[in-house]
């Protein structure tokens, strides 16, 4: 049974760091690139960030760049999101996900396993 499950959500005060992880069971990371997802409420689900399969190539969403890094360890099947001087803005359900296609840009696309999501509340 295939498990992706993000941790490291919760509530931060602007300018501060979180670190999102996603351990996968179930399936080989490796086999895949791997991105990050985030949906305020009211708005679309959108990119974040991309990652392909060996980690040497990353995109990301204007908005996180500078500020977010992606990273993976595929001995340890995790997808990490470093988030520092985090924003109001921020503040969104964020969720991993593994794509059969590689990554062209932060919006990683044809998923084919979704993690549940963990909330990142960033307050002003």
């Amino acid at each position: 049974q295939v498990q992706v499950a993000e941790s490291g959500g919760g509530l931060v005060q602007a300018g501060g760091s979180l670190r999102l992880s996603c351990p996968a069971s179930g399936l080989s990371f490796a086999n895949y690139p791997l991105g990050w997802f985030r949906q305020a409420p009211g708005k679309e689900r959108e990119g974040v960030s991309c990652i392909n399969w060996s980690g040497s190539i990353t995109f990301y969403e204007d908005s996180v760049r500078g500020r977010f890094t992606v990273s993976r360890d595929n001995a340890k099947n995790t997808l990490y999101l470093q988030m520092n001087s985090l924003k109001p803005e921020d503040t969104a359900m964020y969720y991993c996900a593994a794509t059969r296609s590689s990554c062209s840009g932060p919006q990683a696309t044809n998923i084919r396993y979704w993690g549940q999501g963990t909330q990142v509340t960033v307050s002003s």
